[in-house]
């Protein structure tokens, strides 16, 4: 099952700087531990104390996980899955 996440200039240093990478997972939280094993250090910057981090937006075909399971939410073969950091500001 082939999976294409969609990775933030941020976190990019990770994946040697690839825009995009391949992962596989029935479910998020699968996906992430699979992206761990070929990229190390990326799951931390996911996930903290067992849920997604509060600062970072994940969405699966445009959906927000977090409205659809969170790290339990189902992906199927060809699903695209987008990492974005949340960005705040203001004058």
């Amino acid at each position: 099952m082939a999976i294409e996440v969609r990775i933030p200039t941020i976190l990019r240093t990770y994946t040697d700087g690839e825009k995009a990478v391949t992962g596989e997972g029935g479910s998020l939280s699968a996906l992430i531990d699979d992206l761990e094993a070929n990229h190390p250090g990326i799951k931390d910057r996911l996930i903290d104390n067992g849920d997604l981090r509060r600062f970072v937006n994940v969405y699966i075909n445009d959906e927000d996980v977090r409205f659809i399971g969170g790290l339990e939410a189902q992906l199927s073969d060809g699903d695209q899955v987008v990492v974005l950091p949340a960005v705040a500001g203001g004058c």
